[in-house]
């Protein structure tokens, strides 16, 4: 009893969140959704090369789209962060203005936020490593491209639908997963991170 006590106190104290967390999660969203709307711009001339390369290659430019949750999950490090960071993200770009409309805007927000969480969860809010970024982004990605085959592309053929899915799995490994980590790192390098676990294990190890 008295062993699991402090143990579980712990826990509960790890997984609290603190005002800090909500802010500079609530900052991270707020950065990414101008990210988001720059790209809501830019994508376009990628994603037609690759779409004109081989349809549904174009799922390579959502990546940029996803990394939100990631980069705010792994720093904030707490249950819901992910989901908090994308969503917010998205609602940025949803309130600016863009093709798909304020209310598909955020639900992609919900969707790619909850697969990023899922990863997460699965690890307990406790192994913060590049491998588990990268799921976290493929998961983001994987869920993105489901979601976009369900609104945007229904009725596309199999090879279509395949190629897209593998395609944002792939984008959101590399760009949400990968790059948001080594982001993560370098931000905590600074030392504007040191209230968070992330930032003081960065900085330990330098």
């Amino acid at each position: 009893m008295t062993t699991t006590a402090p143990s579980s106190t712990a826990r509960r104290s790890r997984y609290r969140w603190r005002v800090v967390d909500i802010v500079v999660a609530a900052v991270l969203g707020v950065a990414a959704g101008l990210v988001f709307l720059a790209w809501n711009l830019g994508y376009q001339v990628p994603g037609s090369f690759l779409q004109a390369a081989l349809p549904g290659l174009q799922g390579l430019v959502n990546g940029v789209w996803l990394f939100a949750g990631v980069l705010g999950g792994i720093i904030i490090r707490k249950p819901g962060a992910a989901l908090f960071t994308e969503v917010v993200a998205a609602v940025v770009s949803a309130l600016v203005g863009n093709v798909w409309g304020g209310f598909l805007t955020i639900e992609a927000g919900i969707v790619q936020g909850l697969g990023a969480e899922i990863v997460l969860a699965l690890f307990l809010y406790s192994r913060w490593t590049p491998t588990v970024a990268v799921l976290a982004g493929a998961a983001a990605g994987l869920f993105n491209g489901v979601n976009d085959l369900v609104l945007w592309y229904a009725g596309a053929d199999v090879p279509f639908g395949v190629v897209y899915v593998l395609s944002s799995v792939l984008s959101g490994a590399v760009i949400a997963g990968l790059l948001s980590w080594l982001l993560a790192r370098a931000i905590a390098r600074t030392g504007a991170l040191s209230r968070f676990a992330s930032g003081r294990e960065s900085t330990a190890r330098v």
